[in-house]
């Protein structure tokens, strides 16, 4: 058995997954869009099964939802950036709120080392880069921040199991 976190890293809850829950997650991160009966044909059990197993990991919030993944690029995302950010003592938990609410905004960590937080955003161009970078800015606790532009995407792909 493997275990899984439920929420997160540091949120505790972790669900213990078999080696079928395993391949029924693996084949929906491939796949969101597979019905029951062709999931269960695929990995030979029936559909029930499958589909008991998967409102199991939905309740235990394995499964947080079902989507599609995008090219970017292709829908004028053009500029990636990675944003570290210096916040005001006390000020990180309302920052992350904050930043989490625009739109651009793909992840928000708060991490170790000189910096408080890491932001990372796509745009269509450098005056919405700069617009967000300067909202940034403007936010009283934010202190500083360091954007790194990024030249060549080797591989993005948040689908992990």
């Amino acid at each position: 058995m493997t275990q899984l976190g439920r929420t997160g890293a540091g949120r505790g809850g972790d669900v213990a997954l078999d080696e079928l829950d395993h391949r029924i997650c693996q084949a929906y991160l491939l796949d969101a869009r597979l019905s029951y009966r062709e999931l269960a044909h695929k990995l030979g059990v029936s559909t029930t099964t499958v589909q008991s197993r998967t409102v199991k990991l939905e309740k235990g919030g394995v499964i947080r939802g079902y989507s599609a993944v995008f090219d970017h690029e292709k829908v004028g995302y053009q500029l990636t950036a990675i944003t570290e950010v210096s916040v005001s003592k006390g000020k990180l938990l309302e920052l992350e709120r904050e930043v989490a609410k625009i739109p651009q905004v793909l992840a928000v960590y708060d991490v170790t080392g000189l910096t408080d937080a890491i932001v990372i955003a796509k745009f269509k161009s450098r005056d919405d880069l700069s617009r967000f970078t300067k909202s940034l800015l403007s936010m009283p606790f934010i202190e500083r921040t360091n954007t790194h532009i990024v030249l060549t995407t080797v591989k993005e792909d948040f689908r992990l199991l």
